[in-house]
């Protein structure tokens, strides 16, 4: 077996320390990365009907008042990075400015949301593929027919590709940034032109009020569609996690808010095409095959499979973008001994955390085995979208406070900085709290016993509830069982900004 080292902490600027990661990429090295994480193809394929099926014909309002939010967060992440490029990003601000157990909090549980992301984009993966052996004519192996929205059948056939992205992640970021920018070129030319031809062919009315997020049927139908549409950006912060391997930590910054904005376009564009081709209930009834459904009723085969076959490409970019930034959070943890010194060593030749690149993706195939309890994948992706939201919701409006209050001297030195810097990610992560708080009421206010089914409130509350409890949990072992340094020795971050 392959030698390893451990990761002795981020590249000092004098030149690359012998056991450190490669500083290998640039910035549109970066886009791609964070394009990839927040997967839009996979998001409108399979997110604008359960998004219809909540708000209604409003989609392009819903993406459009969640992307405010989202960039006051950006804003934050940005000029957190500027001043203190680091794997561990969000965990390591937050835990300097804040408090080391919030920042742990927000460490762990971006890692429990990620995998649990990664968990069911592998169904949701596995599912396209079998969509696309049905139009190539295969319908059955031996002794199985194939169905795409079986949960066991995807899964399966998902976890062969999640183990195929996850070496070509620990072959190294340059690599799978490349691999990524030609998947990210055939999907988005796919959809573009669909969505550009369903504009003009869709028989559907068009209406002003599709962008007026007042139209929206009520507060709740808005606190989830809000939670819905944030979780289809989310993931542009994965760029952060890699600050260590960009050539200029303002790259990282650069993708980060130059790929938000494509997405923002992307969703607009996407969700007029989609409602001006398939009227409301045929958007929302959907759920999993949504692309597909709307690539049929645009084309013949064998063009209609073309948006399927990107759809297929989004997934699997993103299960590979998903372990990228995940690995590298759990090595800045395992850096500071929050968590085991296993999760810092580094591949000998190409330099990447490979140890915590197979450790989280050993998570995903567990955690993807565990959810088989849940029988099709339209339930799955729902319970899944609803769950994180809310946790994301959470660590978000936590970095948004730890920029605010890092750079809260910027009040008193230049107001337009401090705008970008403290107002902003405040008033973003005002927001997502209020929205988070709102939708987990209504979960717990929507049942009165807890079943183990996708559209329980209690159990979509416990999903998030444990994620959080469990972080905890495994703070408190690290405080005390472990002595972490972390939680007792750590820094207090600077008021000034060397940038």
């Amino acid at each position: 077996m392959a030698a390893t080292v451990e990761d002795g902490g981020p590249v000092p600027k004098s030149g690359p320390a012998p056991d450190a990661m490669r500083r290998s990429v640039g910035v549109g090295a970066v886009v791609v990365i964070a394009a990839s994480s927040t997967a839009a193809t996979t998001s409108i394929g399979i997110g604008l009907g359960l998004m219809a099926g909540v708000v209604g014909l409003h989609l392009p309002a819903i993406m459009l008042l969640a992307f405010l939010p989202v960039l006051g967060i950006a804003c934050g992440y940005g000029r957190l990075n500027r001043v203190e490029p680091d794997a561990g990003s969000s965990y390591r601000w937050v835990g300097r400015v804040l408090s080391p157990w919030l920042g742990f909090l927000t460490g762990w549980v971006n890692i429990l949301t990620t995998i649990v992301f990664m968990a069911y984009t592998t169904t949701v993966t596995g599912s396209a593929l079998v969509q696309l052996a049905a139009k190539a004519g295969l319908h059955a192996l031996p002794g199985v027919e194939l169905d795409p929205d079986s949960s066991v059948q995807c899964t399966l056939i998902g976890m062969v590709v999640l183990l195929a992205a996850t070496v070509v992640a620990v072959r190294g970021l340059d690599l799978a940034a490349a691999l990524q920018k030609y998947l990210l070129i055939f999907e988005y030319a796919v959809l573009v032109a669909f969505c550009g031809y369903g504009l003009i062919a869709g028989d559907q009315p068009f209406s002003l009020s599709w962008y007026d997020p007042f139209e929206i049927p009520s507060l709740s139908a808005l606190a989830q569609g809000m939670v819905l549409a944030v979780f289809c950006y989310w993931g542009f912060e994965s760029v952060f996690s890699v600050g260590e391997e960009v050539h200029d930590p303002k790259d990282a910054t650069r993708g980060g808010l130059w790929s938000l904005v494509l997405m923002l376009g992307l969703f607009l564009f996407a969700g007029t095409a989609f409602q001006r081709v398939l009227p409301l209930d045929e958007l929302a009834d959907n759920g999993a095959t949504g692309l597909a459904y709307f690539a049929e009723r645009l084309a013949h085969q064998p063009l209609a499979a073309l948006p399927l076959v990107a759809l297929t490409c989004s997934a699997a970019a993103s299960l590979q973008a998903a372990v990228i930034p995940t690995a590298r959070g759990a090595l800045a943890m395992g850096r500071d001994g929050t968590l085991g010194r296993a999760w810092t060593r580094l591949h000998p030749r190409h330099r990447t955390p490979s140890t915590a690149t197979w450790l989280i993706t050993g998570i995903a195939l567990a955690l993807a085995t565990l959810s088989l309890v849940i029988p099709t994948v339209t339930q799955l992706i729902s319970a899944t979208v609803n769950a994180i939201g809310i946790v994301v919701a959470l660590y978000y409006a936590l970095v948004a406070i730890a920029s605010a209050v890092r750079f809260r001297h910027l009040l008193r030195e230049d107001l337009a900085e401090a705008l970008k810097a403290v107002v902003a990610p405040l008033l973003g992560g005002t927001v997502l709290l209020l929205v988070g708080g709102y939708l987990a009421w209504t979960f717990y206010d929507s049942a009165d016993h807890f079943e183990l089914a996708a559209d329980n409130g209690w159990f979509e509350l416990s999903v998030p509830l444990l994620m959080i409890g469990s972080g905890v949990l495994a703070a408190a072992w690290s405080r005390w069982g472990r002595r972490s340094p972390y939680f007792t020795s750590g820094a207090p971050a600077a008021e000034a900004d060397p940038a």
